[in-house]
Formats: structure tokens, C-alpha cells, sequence
């Protein structure tokens, strides 16, 4: 997956967008991927959520590591043979993944899609993860997923302005000493 982060390095950040700052390409999950199945791919991708999708490439919802609050896999790692893949639901209850009476994703999946369009400031993300209480937000174009922005993202944005000013404020000060 690739980031946009050298390019966001270059733009002023009140100037930065979504299309600055998110990650593509967006791995999707199809709405007919078992919850086994998807389980196993979030955790071998080392990723915490993706976009569900229905068979016409729409985003029906996004199933991530809210929905599944604390995932455990006993017995290996990387799909070794004897891997369990357990789950706290946010309800409290483990769940062994190849137990689990219902499969269906759309069962565990948060359907309430918070999106944005690649020209939203970095600004309107923020607020808008703040306000829905969630981490990543998919950034669509003209109802397609075209990328993902995280609170990892803007805060990554938020350190280099932030050393980008310290350095700036830092070098007259030195100047002014140099003078006396």
C-alpha cells in the first residue's frame, strides 16, 4: 500500500487534502467474503479495517478492528496449520472466528460509512474522524474507493508542521544571536 506522505511533505499544511494525505491502492472486502475469510485477511495484511464492497464495486460498509474489538490467534502465526482466530465482539463475548454460527459480514461490519471526496481539507478530516469517533475515513470518487486516510495520516502531517515551525522559528533566533 502506498502513502502519499513525500508529496504531503511538500505542500503547506493548511493546503493538504485527502488525495495528499491517503494510502492507496484500497484493499476492499467482497460482501461475499466469509467473516472466516475476512478475519484471516485483515490479520495477515496487518491491517486494522477495510471497505466492504457489494458485487457492483460499492461500498456497502467497513469492517474493521472496532467491529472486531480484540483479536487473538492462538496456535501460529501467519495461517500456520492449528491457527485459531478469535474475536471480542463489541459486546463482550469471545468468539472462535471458525465456530462463529453466523458468517456473514454484513452482520459484523459497521454499515454507517463515513467518507470524503479527495479534495476535502486535511482540516474536515480530522473533525470528521473526531466526530464520528473513528480512525480512518475512505476518501471516494464518484462512489468508488480511491483511497483510505487514517488518524496516523494527519497526525504524521501534524509532526512535520510542527518540526517545519520549530525549525523556522528556531533559525532567526540564532541569526539574532550571531548579531550581538
Amino acid at each position: 500500500m502506498k502513502t502519499a506522505t513525500t508529496q504531503a511533505a511538500a505542500i503547506p499544511f493548511t493546503a493538504l487534502t485527502a488525495t495528499d494525505l491517503m494510502s492507496r491502492p484500497v484493499m476492499t472486502i467482497p460482501q461475499s467474503m466469509s467473516l472466516q475469510e475476512a478475519a484471516r485477511l485483515l490479520c495477515g495484511s496487518g491491517i486494522s479495517g477495510a471497505p466492504v464492497m457489494d458485487s457492483e464495486g460499492r461500498c456497502i460498509g467497513v469492517l474493521s478492528s472496532s467491529d472486531f474489538v480484540t483479536w487473538a490467534v492462538e496456535g501460529g502465526e501467519g495461517g500456520e496449520k492449528g491457527e485459531v482466530i478469535r474475536f471480542m465482539a463489541p459486546w463482550g463475548e469471545w468468539i472462535n472466528i471458525d465456530e462463529s454460527p453466523d458468517t456473514e459480514i454484513r452482520h459484523y461490519m459497521t454499515a454507517k460509512l463515513v467518507s470524503a471526496a479527495p479534495s476535502t481539507p486535511i482540516g474536515e478530516l480530522a473533525e470528521k474522524m473526531v466526530d464520528a469517533h473513528i480512525h480512518r475515513l475512505l476518501v471516494v470518487d464518484q462512489n468508488r474507493p480511491c483511497g483510505i486516510v487514517t488518524s496516523t495520516d494527519i497526525l504524521a502531517a501534524v509532526g512535520r508542521e510542527a518540526r517545519r515551525a520549530s525549525q523556522q522559528s528556531a533559525t532567526p533566533s540564532r541569526r539574532a544571536g550571531k548579531r550581538r
